[in-house]
């Protein structure tokens, strides 16, 4: 079960052998996190990237005064890093954290490296990932400052109907740039 998650997310972009997978699952380290755990904090160096095989994970920055930011969500089936810090290898501007009990498969930078070098059709596979959440953060920019914030709120609901339900309405407020009483005014006024 747990192969076949990661396997079906690598094979959405390149194909592996026999070989290759053997490697590939065996750099990878399953974690479990109860929920509330941090994964990754603030100013630590971040020397992993993570899938998640259950559960959802959120990554925020947290301002000097203690407010909170959510930066993006993670669920089943999807890849969460502090990305630039991940890369640079530099201590981390952002926390990662269980918003549930969740299962977790770590890739070291160290060992992304050498598999760049052993399997290179990865380097396509991370690209894509790469240039997916970069899109994706480049259309939340634009959006944030296009669209009203019932607007952003209805999008976000339609593009992750799951993660919704297993998310505080707190924390999409954060996500959304508003304060969880707007986002209350917003849902009251949809009924």
């Amino acid at each position: 079960m747990i192969q076949n998650l990661i396997l079906k997310n690598v094979a959405k972009h390149i194909s592996l052998d026999e070989n290759e997978t053997s490697y590939f699952l065996s750099i990878l380290k399953e974690k479990k996190y109860p929920k509330k755990s941090i994964i990754l904090k603030e100013g630590e160096i971040c020397r992993t990237i993570n899938f998640v095989l259950s559960g959802t994970l959120r990554s925020f920055y947290r301002d000097s005064e203690g407010k909170e930011s959510t930066i993006m969500f993670a669920a089943s089936d999807w890849w969460i890093t502090d990305m630039a810090c991940f890369i640079n290898q530099k201590p981390a501007m952002l926390n990662i954290e269980a918003i549930e009990e969740s299962l977790i498969l770590h890739l070291k930078k160290e060992d992304l490296d050498n598999l760049y070098i052993k399997i290179p059709k990865f380097e396509r596979f991370f690209r894509i990932i790469m240039q997916n959440a970069y899109i994706r953060e480049q259309v939340r920019v634009i959006q944030n400052l296009s669209l009203s914030a019932e607007q952003r709120y209805y999008i976000f609901l339609e593009k992750y109907p799951e993660v919704s339900k297993q998310i505080k309405q707190k924390q999409i407020a954060s996500y959304l740039g508003i304060t969880p009483e707007f986002l209350s005014m917003i849902k009251a006024n949809k009924k």
